[in-house]
């Protein structure tokens, strides 16, 4: 089970490394993040269980869940903020932004 854990988040991480450099729409970037930190996750929970019956992997796999859906949730409103100023969610037309 250890080693099967650490497979599927070495694929999901490179799925979301890849997503993450090669896509140029923001809400593709953050679904590309996304998938970062749910392999980020699978390698608490997998250490956790392959090391001790203890809870901790799974407490640590919460915050990070936390934080990811808060991340999510305000670049989803910068990007909607982006797409009613220009129409466009491209990171490179990011520099929009600026003052």
């Amino acid at each position: 089970m250890f080693r099967e854990g650490l497979i599927l988040s070495a694929y999901v991480l490179c799925i979301g490394l890849f997503g993450l450099i090669r896509s140029k729409n923001m809400v593709r970037a953050l679904m590309s993040l996304e998938l970062i930190f749910n392999a980020i996750t699978i390698n608490f929970i997998v250490f956790s269980n392959f090391f001790s019956n203890t809870k901790e992997g799974e407490v640590f796999s919460l915050f990070i869940i936390t934080v990811a859906a808060a991340e999510a949730v305000t670049g989803l409103a910068i990007a909607i903020s982006i797409h009613r100023n220009r129409s466009s969610t491209r990171i490179d037309q990011l520099n929009l932004l600026k003052w």
